[in-house]
């Protein structure tokens, strides 16, 4: 793995700790060797991992839509900044160039990023891995709306373990290096809808 994508939040939250796994995450990506693939900003946690990576020697990309370049505040001091047409078109930069993707806390925009690649895994149209790296419990509530999804066979239970969702760095970065994609098919029932017509 050569680059991790992180999606979080243009706000930093009203927790510290928000703050700090921001920082935590970014340094240990810089040590791993790897660079940071993220949207652009330089405002809230994204600017704060952003630079955590820089401040250790690391490589970091933005990728930022043109409209978002004011409003986000886009980061003036990464080693590129990709300015993109739209967010769709970020996305699927954001995509091509990250070899795994990682959720900090964040609102719609980090939940949207993140479910879209989690669709695409699951559709066969990617193979990474994803990951929720929770702080102070934050994620917790939406593990238990995934964990629903199952119980009323709405995903396959392949499918959300191939989920990471923990609060360790470490843990998170030995799953990640051993990741291998889950083969079960989106289909929990035998019947198509061509069976059904």
């Amino acid at each position: 793995m050569k680059t991790l994508c992180v999606y979080c939040g243009s706000n930093a939250g009203n927790d510290p700790r928000y703050a700090a796994a921001a920082v935590s995450l970014g340094k240990r990506i810089a040590a791993e060797g790897m660079g940071l693939v993220y949207g652009g900003g330089n405002v809230g946690l994204m600017g704060i991992v952003a630079d955590a990576v820089l401040e250790a020697g690391g490589e970091v990309i933005g990728v930022i839509p043109e409209h978002l370049v004011r409003y986000e505040v886009a980061h003036k001091g990464l080693t590129r900044l990709e300015v993109v047409g739209s967010m769709h078109e970020r996305k699927a930069r954001m995509f091509d160039l990250s070899d795994g993707f990682i959720a900090l806390p964040g609102g719609f925009g980090t939940l949207d990023e993140m479910f879209e690649m989690l669709t695409w895994r699951q559709l066969g149209l990617g193979d990474r891995p994803c990951a929720f790296l929770d702080v102070a419990g934050f994620y917790s509530p939406l593990m238990q709306m995934i964990d629903r999804l199952v119980e009323t066979r709405f995903l396959h239970p392949d499918q959300r373990r191939d989920l990471w969702h923990g609060e360790d760095i470490d843990a998170l970065f030995a799953w990640m290096r051993a990741y291998t994609p889950a083969k079960a098919d989106k289909w929990m029932d035998e019947k198509r809808r061509g069976d059904l017509r």
